[in-house]
């Protein structure tokens, strides 16, 4: 959401970077605001017409004169100034309806493009593995291992979701467990379990509402909405609040599942967990001092690069252009892991800084001394765990058909090797 009187006024320099976006202004602001101003204008000068009328009657009824008739003139010209005022007011409201639609502004770093075919390479870990036998995608290697079964999980709920048994199911467990570890004991991270249903008012203050109602999963009957990642709950925490900008950044985690529709997805994606309508995250949510926003977006992007060298995962940094940006972002870097299955690097996590979007949008301020202003939220997967398990299971894979678990992670799996389990 925008400053209104900074959009306003700025209404074409604002269309000319959300271009870069390929987003077009609708001409519907241009014509809402030019009838508010008319609007506003003429009743400043009925206003100023009214005042003076008003000394010229009084000056004489003191004379003696009848001011009937020019009385009735004030009248009418104090409804229509009442009019026009109450239209200003309806053309306010359509007007921040309207900019409830509009993304956020790219950071002046961001590359200008189209879409992903334009994003930057910022830097590479690691290097992908060479097997001297042909490595399997997850989707064929983990129900051989008898660790992930799509069939039974069609069965029980339908297409795009996963059942995971044995050290399937443990190891996601171990990975949640890892990442919240690395965060709160090393990274400095406050860790908050949420609500995993929100408000309306909640998605709104992070953006996914009006505009992408159709990517969520609504509980009928009810008002309320599960949350598509913990970024929703963990953001509004403070949604109406005024921090104290010396106690700035406040840096908190959470494991949260999500849960998405996929609206729009068509077809992407489709095998394996790469893409399902629920997953598991661990987020990391900071809320930062605006003069030192983008330091942080670096320190958060590390963070989650950590846990990937960690765990010894290839990975690489791109930058996103502003055609392939959220919506309410003002800069976003990706991280791509390695996955041998599919032979190319795939996102684990987005870091991203939206700067004073959310914040206006759920009213989060930061006070230093007589003065508040809006903080700047960020926030990024401390990683996506579903994307992880499957970077693990497709890069330590063997030839005998078994997964290596890496060293970091077998104290909380309790075992060095995930082998073929038994089926029922």
């Amino acid at each position: 959401m925008y400053d209104l009187s900074f959009f306003r006024n700025n209404l074409e320099a604002i269309a000319k970077r959300l271009a870069d976006r390929g987003y077009s202004l609708p001409e519907e602001f241009r014509r809402i605001d030019a009838e508010r101003r008319a609007a506003i204008t003429e009743s400043e000068q009925l206003k100023a017409q009214l005042n003076a009328a008003s000394r010229e009657i009084a000056e004489q009824r003191k004379a003696g004169a009848d001011t009937t008739a020019r009385q009735e003139a004030v009248r009418e010209k104090r409804a229509r100034a009442a009019e026009l005022e109450s239209k200003a007011a309806a053309l306010d409201e359509q007007f921040k309806q309207l900019l409830a639609g509009v993304p956020n502004l790219p950071h002046e770093s961001v590359p200008t493009g189209k879409g992903a075919e334009e994003n930057v390479e910022i830097k590479r870990w690691g290097e992908p593995r060479k097997f001297d036998f042909q490595p399997k995608p997850h989707w064929d290697l983990g129900p051989e291992l008898g660790i992930l079964d799509f069939e039974r999980a069609a069965k029980v709920t339908g297409a795009r979701f996963a059942v995971y048994f044995d050290l399937g199911a443990k190891l996601e467990r171990a990975l949640i467990n890892f990442f919240l570890d690395v965060h709160t004991n090393e990274h400095g991270y406050r860790e908050v379990l949420p609500p995993f249903l929100v408000n309306p008012a909640s998605l709104y203050g992070t953006g996914q509402l009006p505009k992408f109602a159709a990517d969520l999963f609504k509980l009928e009957g009810t008002d309320y909405f599960l949350i598509p990642t913990a970024e929703v709950p963990v953001t509004n925490l403070y949604r109406g609040e005024i921090l104290d900008m010396d106690a700035l950044p406040i840096s908190f985690c959470a494991y949260t599942p999500c849960f998405r529709s996929e609206a729009g997805s068509y077809g992407r994606d489709v095998r394996g967990i790469i893409r399902q309508h629920q997953f598991q995250k661990v987020e990391l949510v900071k809320f930062a001092r605006p003069d030192s926003s983008y330091e942080d977006l670096e320190k958060l992007t590390r963070d989650a690069e950590t846990i990937l060298e960690k765990l010894g995962l290839p990975y690489r940094r791109v930058v996103l252009s502003t055609g392939d940006m959220g919506f309410s972002s003002a800069k976003t870097y990706d991280l791509e892991v390695w996955l041998p299955g599919l032979n190319e690097y795939k996102e684990i996590s987005s870091c991203s800084n939206f700067e004073a979007f959310q914040a206006r949008r759920a009213s989060i301020r930061a006070r230093a001394g007589k003065k508040t202003e809006f903080v700047h939220t960020l926030n990024g997967s401390g990683l996506a765990v579903g994307r992880t398990w499957v970077a693990i299971v497709e890069n330590y894979q063997q030839a005998d058909g078994s997964v290596v678990i890496p060293e970091a992670l077998r104290p909380y799996v309790g075992a060095e090797v995930i082998r073929g389990a038994a089926r029922s």
